[in-house]
């Protein structure tokens, strides 16, 4: 039988750190609902994060994030994985704090350009600079991401189920996050299907 979950995990860090994936296979090994902000954003405003950001600005995009985070925190236990601004916002880190337990996922600069390099659904990174762009904003928000309850590395060369294991693992010594004993690593399940990638900054 499966650990039962009394809080949302929720899934910290910058763009392209894994927080959809890892996220996502963290929500399959615990037998809950994986939840993204970014696409709970998407279908309320039927408009995708990157048009949301070029017709309103990123200030509308903030608070209408804050809105579905709360919501989304009032729901069941689940995985939920925040755009990459998200827990910079005061509101969105007391809301997390007051129902969830926040999972940083700390990943370098030269693996986080690595992997979103090449997306053009970023559109914080749609500068004449783009890698500096991540640079700095990865100074600006590593220390913030630092105050997350829970931080595990993501390092290159890591699968999907071995970033699960650590993260599982890590939450497994949190009291009173489980109604009995969390599962072990190795109930990520092999051979799922990868989870889309997130989109948000």
């Amino acid at each position: 039988m499966k650990a039962r979950l009394r809080k949302t995990v929720v899934m910290v860090g910058m763009m392209g750190a894994g927080k959809t994936a890892v996220g996502g296979a963290l929500a399959r090994a615990l037998g809950v609902p994986f939840l993204d902000s970014d696409d709970e954003i998407e279908r309320a405003a039927n408009r995708s994060v990157a048009e949301i950001f070029a017709r309103d600005g990123e200030a509308f995009f903030r608070e209408k994030e804050a809105q579905v985070i709360g919501r989304l925190l009032a729901g069941r236990p689940c995985v939920l994985s925040t755009g990459g601004g998200a827990f910079l916002s005061d509101r969105n880190r007391a809301q997390i704090a007051e129902r969830g337990i926040s999972v940083w996922l700390k990943a370098d600069l030269d693996l986080l350009w690595h992997r979103v390099r090449h997306k053009s659904t970023r559109p914080l990174l749609k500068t004449a600079d783009p890698r500096g762009t991540l640079a700095a904003l990865l100074e600006v928000r590593a220390p913030v991401y630092a105050l997350a309850d829970v931080t595990v590395e993501s390092r290159a060369g890591l699968s999907v189920d071995e970033m699960t294991a650590a993260v599982i693992d890590r939450l497994m010594q949190v009291p009173g996050l489980f109604d009995r004993p969390a599962p072990p690593p190795a109930a990520a399940e092999d051979g799922a299907p990868p989870a889309k990638e997130g989109t948000g900054g």
